[in-house]
């Protein structure tokens, strides 16, 4: 079950990439429609993914773990 889950997900991935490459082409109406809602869920998911790397190293400076110069190459 698991896998049929992610494989829909896989394709639903891979669809909203091509209709990105489709619209910065000139595509139909539609295909720049699918293009914005994939390109949002993008920057929602890296929103999450920068909070939730904001929040542990919060937590982790809290606790006095990480050790280092605290740095994260960014």
């Amino acid at each position: 079950m698991i896998v049929l889950v992610l494989s829909a997900v896989l394709v639903l991935v891979a669809a909203g990439c091509g209709c990105v490459v489709w619209a910065a082409r000139g595509g139909p109406r539609w295909v720049r429609g699918v293009a914005a809602a994939t390109l949002a869920a993008g920057e929602l998911v890296r929103g999450a993914q920068r909070a939730s790397r904001k929040r542990q190293g919060s937590d982790q400076h809290l606790l006095g773990g990480g050790g280092g110069d605290g740095g994260g190459g960014e």
